[in-house]
């Protein structure tokens, strides 16, 4: 057996390359952005941390996930915004209507403030609500990404945690923008 049949070709050797240095590239900019951090977090974010998340960024797989998990975000927050606006617009029109019908009515101020403690209370119910259906989307969000093998997501209701894995997703996001070195898709 000759040692050329043991030695890598050219082009794997040349992919290698190419991989070790998009994983530095996204390494020192990972680096970079943890700097910036508040030190209570970049305590939390070591390098071997850094090294995991850079190592699942060499292929472009993370960064499609987060920029989906993002995207679903957005259009789940629009959502219920616009739902919490409808609400209270039509408490508004409640109230207008209480007004136009028995504005003149002796009962009509007991009457509002009937009304108003009434919609008081709907309107802390649906912000509940909506608390609740954003913990649960952060939740579907940190369960895909640890399926996904990013280090640093898990599930947990921790606040410190979550801050850290909004700091993370930030990076990974900021990192999605940037032109990276590119890895040539060859494998002859």
């Amino acid at each position: 057996m000759s040692t050329s049949a043991l030695a890598p070709s050219s082009s794997a050797v040349e992919k290698a390359q190419q991989l070790q240095n998009r994983l530095y590239f996204i390494l020192e900019k990972l680096q970079t952005l943890a700097r910036d951090l508040p030190s209570k977090y970049q305590q939390r974010i070591n390098l071997d941390l850094l090294s995991g998340i850079a190592n699942c960024l060499l292929h472009d797989t993370i960064f499609e996930i987060v920029k989906g998990l993002k995207e679903i975000q957005d259009v789940t927050e629009k959502h219920l915004f616009q739902t919490r606006l409808q609400l209270l617009e039509t408490h508004r029109v409640q109230r207008q209507h209480q007004k136009d019908k028995d504005g003149k009515n002796p009962t009509y101020e007991k009457e509002k403030l009937k009304l108003v403690a009434r919609q008081k209370l709907e309107v802390k119910q649906n912000d509940m609500k909506i608390a609740m259906q954003l913990d649960q989307k952060v939740s579907d969000q940190q369960v895909m990404l640890e399926k996904a093998g990013v280090p640093g997501f898990f599930v947990s209701n921790n606040a410190a945690d979550i801050r850290l894995q909004m700091y993370l997703l930030e990076f990974i996001l900021k990192l999605s923008v940037m032109p990276l070195p590119q890895v040539s898709l060859d494998d002859s």
